[in-house]
C-alpha cells in the first residue's frame, strides 16, 4: 500500500459506496492491489470538562431523554387507541385478524412528533408558555436526534415481534428515567458549514454548546478533515461511570487491501478456541519468536476487581435511599464497573487487532453465548442443579467476552485484508483427534488434556481445538473460494444448518460437540472432516 494511492486508480460506484482501484508499487510480487472505499469511522475521545460544562452536559442529556419519552408517549397512545378500536370490533363479533385489517391509526413519526413540538413547546424568553419553555437552552438537534431515536426503538420492537430481527427478542419500548438509562445525546450539523469541529489537537467544539477539552489527541482525525479524506458527519456524547466520552462519526476515505499482504498469507490460518481458563488458545504462536504466544491468559477483569466491588456494594447497600451518601456511594460503584469494562474492551482490541493483522485467515468457532450462560436455576417443578457453581461459570464466560470478540474480527479483518472463517456450532473441535482424526465422545469439560487412545498424542485439550478449528476453516475455504461473507446460518454451498438430531427438551442450550449418543458414532471413525454436508460444513461470516 503506497501515498497516493486514490489519485492514480480508476474510479467506480456500487451502491452507496465508492471504490478507487489502484496497483501499488511492486503489485504481481505478491502485494495485493488497495480498494479505497468510503465508510463510517467513530473516533471516540475522553472529555475532559469544567464544572458548568458537567452541568450543561448533563443539562443536554436529559433534554434528549425528555424528547425520547415524549415521542414514545405519542407512539403509545397511538398504540392504545389502535388496541382499543380493535377490541371494540372484536366484542361486535368480528374475528380477530379481521378487526386488525379494518383499523387503521397512523402512528406519529418523528416529524409529525416534531411539528407538534414545534407548535406547543412556547419559549421562556418571550413568556409563552408550553411543554417546554427551555428548549433554546440547549441545541435543538438534541431533541430531533431523540425523535429519531424513538422511532428505532418501535422499529426494533415491531420487527422483533415479526421476526424479521436476528438476535434476541425485542421487548416493548419502555420511557427513559433518570439514574437508570444511559445519559447521552446526539447532535449533528450541516456539513457544509461544519459546526462539529476540532480546534487544535486537544479541543472538540459542539454546536452552540462550546469548546470542551479532550483528553486524547485529535490529530489523526483532524489531518484526515485536512487533507479531505474525512468529513463529520455527527457527535454522539455519553457518559461512561465517571467519564464523559465523545463519539464522532466520519465519513472516511479508506483504503482497504482487496487480500492478505505477504506476510499474512505466509502465516496462514489461525484457529483460535475461545475459552474461560485461557482466554483463547491458537493453533500458531502469535510471535513466532515467543511459542508461549499459543495460549493467551485471560485476565479476568471482573474477578480481580471483585473484592473492591463487593466492598462498594455493601457500603450503598447501607446507604438511606435519596440521601447524598448513597449518590456518593453509587457513582463509587458505576466507576468500579466503568474501569472494568475500559479494561475488558482494550485487551480484546489488542488481542483482535494482532489476529486480523497477523494472519490470512480467522477460524473461529460459533458459539451460542446466550445459550452457554442460561441460568441453572430451573424451576419450581424441576430445580435446578450445582446453581452457584453454574452462575460463577456463567460470570467467567461473559467476562471473557467472545461475542465481543468474534464482532471485532469480523470487521476488522475487513480492515486489514484477512478473512474470518466460523466453524459450524455442532464440529467436534475439542473431542477430535488433532493428529489422526479419531473421535472420543467420552471426553468430558473436566478432562483438560486431551488423550487420544489410537496414536497416543497428548495435548492440551483446547490446542488440540485451536487445530482442528484451523484444518476445518481451511477446508471451507477450499469449498467456497473468494472474499466475501456468508450466512451464518447457511454452510458454503447455501444449505440451512440443521442439527443431526433434535436436542432433549430438558437439555439446556450450551456449545455442543456432538449430540449423538455413543452406539451411533463410533469412537474410531478415521476423518473428521467427512461429516454430513447438511449440517457440519463451516461457513464463511
Amino acid at each position: 500500500m503506497t501515498s497516493g494511492v486514490g489519485r492514480s486508480g480508476v474510479g467506480c460506484r456500487w451502491g452507496r459506496l465508492r471504490f478507487r482501484r489502484a496497483l501499488p508499487v511492486g503489485y504481481g510480487e505478491g502485494v495485493t492491489c488497495v480498494l479505497r472505499q468510503e465508510v463510517l469511522r467513530a473516533f471516540r475521545f475522553t472529555l475532559d470538562p469544567t464544572e458548568r460544562q458537567l452541568g450543561e452536559l448533563a443539562r443536554y442529556a436529559g433534554a434528549a431523554r425528555w424528547a425520547f419519552n415524549q415521542a414514545l408517549a405519542a407512539k403509545v397512545a397511538a398504540h392504545h387507541e389502535w388496541r382499543a378500536q380493535v377490541d371494540a370490533l372484536v366484542e361486535t363479533g368480528v374475528d380477530e385478524l379481521e378487526a386488525r385489517k379494518r383499523t387503521t391509526v397512523r402512528l406519529p413519526s418523528s416529524a409529525v412528533v416534531q411539528k407538534a413540538w414545534t407548535r406547543s413547546r412556547g419559549d421562556s424568553r418571550s413568556g409563552a408558555d408550553g411543554i417546554c419553555p427551555w428548549w433554546h437552552e440547549v441545541n435543538s438537534y438534541c431533541f430531533q436526534s431523540a425523535f429519531r431515536d424513538a422511532d428505532a426503538a418501535w422499529k426494533n420492537w415491531l420487527d422483533s415481534l415479526k421476526g424479521a430481527r436476528a438476535g434476541r427478542r425485542v421487548g416493548y419500548p419502555q420511557f427513559k428515567k433518570k439514574g437508570r438509562c444511559r445519559d447521552s445525546f446526539r447532535l449533528h450539523h450541516d456539513v457544509k458549514k461544519p459546526g462539529i469541529r476540532l480546534v487544535g489537537y486537544r479541543r472538540l467544539r459542539l454546536p452552540k454548546f462550546g469548546e470542551v477539552r479532550i483528553h486524547d489527541s485529535g490529530k489523526r482525525l483532524a489531518r484526515l478533515v485536512d487533507r479531505g479524506q474525512g468529513v463529520i458527519q455527527s457527535v454522539t456524547v455519553s457518559r461512561g461511570g465517571h467519564r464523559w466520552y465523545a463519539s464522532v462519526l466520519v465519513k472516511v476515505q479508506q483504503d482497504l487491501p482487496d487480500g492478505p499482504t505477504r506476510r499474512q498469507a505466509e502465516r496462514g490460518t489461525v484457529g483460535v478456541d475461545l475459552g474461560v481458563k485461557v482466554l483463547a488458545a491458537l493453533s500458531q504462536p502469535l510471535d513466532l519468536a515467543d511459542p508461549a504466544t499459543v495460549l493467551v491468559t485471560n485476565p479476568r477483569h471482573l474477578r480481580t476487581a471483585a473484592k473492591r466491588l463487593a466492598k462498594a456494594q455493601r457500603a450503598l447497600a447501607r446507604t438511606v435511599k435519596g440521601s447524598g451518601r448513597r449518590e456518593k456511594a453509587r457513582r463509587r460503584v458505576a466507576r468500579f464497573h466503568h474501569e472494568v469494562a475500559v479494561r475488558r474492551a482494550g485487551g480484546i482490541h489488542r488481542l483482535t487487532k494482532q489476529l486480523a493483522t497477523g494472519f490470512a485467515v480467522v477460524a473461529v468457532e460459533d458459539l451460542n453465548v446466550a445459550g452457554m450462560t442460561a441460568s441453572a436455576r430451573g424451576s419450581v417443578e424441576r430445580p435446578g442443579r450445582k446453581v452457584r457453581q453454574k452462575a460463577g461459570l456463567n460470570r467467567s464466560v461473559l467476562d471473557a467476552a467472545p461475542a465481543e470478540i468474534r464482532r471485532q474480527l469480523t470487521y476488522k479483518t475487513s480492515w486489514y485484508g484477512s478473512q474470518l472463517a466460523v466453524c459450524d456450532r455442532w464440529f467436534p473441535s475439542s473431542k477430535t483427534c488433532s493428529a489422526c482424526g479419531r473421535q472420543d465422545p467420552r471426553l468430558t469439560l473436566a478432562d483438560r488434556e486431551y488423550h487420544c487412545g489410537h496414536c497416543g498424542l497428548r495435548l492440551d485439550r483446547d490446542l488440540n481445538a485451536a487445530r482442528n478449528i484451523a484444518v476445518h476453516a481451511r477446508t471451507a475455504l477450499t469449498t467456497a473460494p473468494g472474499r466475501g461473507v456468508a450466512s451464518p446460518v447457511e454452510d458454503a454451498r447455501g444449505a440451512h444448518i440443521r442439527p443431526a438430531v433434535p436436542r432433549d427438551r430438558r437439555q439446556s442450550a450450551m456449545k455442543r460437540e456432538d449430540s449423538r449418543p455413543p452406539g451411533q458414532l463410533s469412537p474410531q471413525r478415521g476423518d473428521p472432516l467427512a461429516l454430513p454436508p447438511t449440517h457440519d460444513q463451516p461457513t464463511l461470516f
